[in-house]
């Protein structure tokens, strides 16, 4: 009895324990949505790349030299020089950063705002909900681009101004899908018993509406993200965006493109591939992420 005791706990130590459910959720995610996985790997990657920027770039993005001037991409310089001698991968390397920053921390206080403020103006109702929604027409009125020329134009170039217009431009768009579907929401039956049983509308926005539009958050938030990025590249392409010392994406975007177009076309190249496979990225992980969370959607072709 005591050997075949033993020999059962030896069979069932040596059998293989089962996957947690993360990591089979993650297999499953990316066998069915390669696309979508794909495009979390790069934008992990620029992520990662822009962390560690210090120790991956091989020069000093401000540094000058005569040697370097236009050099075409070869050894000594992997992606060339720019007008300046300065390394065009070491500033790509850097000017992650702040692409990835002005486009993480816009969307993050504009969308959850703007998501805030569409379940408060929807469950609310009223005088309340005419004030915020005429609001948010007057917002939506202006063209995105046109609105944030005009509050940089005011406010002047930095890389805070420039977050604060990307919020502007952001909260008006979020703030009506949201109040959609807390529209909707709010009239279901499980609503209407927290309603019946005297719950306070705090608590009803809290713990019933948020968690249900939160699959539309992470969507709206993974979309917009891609959108704020190009934005901050129009920006700093027009002039107006972060000063042309710091190295961003569409400030060597503007000055490859308007001056070196064709005595040194990598300078513009370059630039715009890195804008192009990040956004590229964020749309095939948005759409995934949609497909996987949208219930109408979940095991679709």
């Amino acid at each position: 009895m005591l050997r075949s005791a033993d020999t059962t706990q030896a069979e069932v130590q040596s059998r293989p324990q089962p996957k947690s459910a993360s990591s089979a959720g993650w297999f499953r995610f990316v066998r069915r949505y390669p696309l979508g996985a794909l495009g979390g790997a790069i934008l992990l990657a620029m992520i990662l790349t822009a962390i560690f920027a210090p120790w991956l770039a091989p020069h000093d993005p401000q540094q000058t030299s005569v040697e370097m001037q236009y050099a075409p991409p070869g050894k000594g310089l992997i992606l060339g020089g720019d007008h300046l001698g300065r390394d065009v991968l070491s500033r790509l390397i850097y000017g992650a950063r702040i692409s990835l920053s002005v486009g993480l921390l816009s969307v993050g206080i504009g969308v959850t705002a703007g998501a805030l403020i569409g379940v408060f103006s929807a469950y609310a109702g009223g005088k309340i909900d005419m004030v915020v929604q005429r609001l948010v027409d007057a917002l939506m009125g202006f063209p995105p681009i046109i609105l944030a020329l005009g509050l940089m134009a005011a406010l002047g170039a930095s890389m805070n101004n420039v977050v604060i217009a990307l919020v502007v431009i952001l909260l008006p768009g979020t703030t009506r899908v949201i109040r959609s579907q807390t529209l909707s929401i709010k009239e279901l039956d499980y609503v209407m018993a927290a309603r019946s049983i005297d719950a306070s509308p705090m608590r009803i926005m809290l713990r019933h509406i948020l968690p249900n539009v939160a699959a539309t958050y992470i969507v709206l938030s993974t979309i917009t993200l891609g959108f704020a990025i190009v934005v901050e590249a129009s920006l700093s392409f027009l002039g107006v965006g972060i000063p042309p010392d710091v190295p961003t994406w569409g400030g060597m975007l503007t000055l490859g493109a308007s001056r070196y177009i064709n005595t040194a076309p990598w300078l513009a190249i370059f630039p715009g591939l890195a804008i192009t496979l990040v956004v590229f990225a964020i749309n095939l992980l948005g759409d995934s992420l949609r497909d996987v969370l949208d219930p109408k959607l979940r095991g679709g072709i």
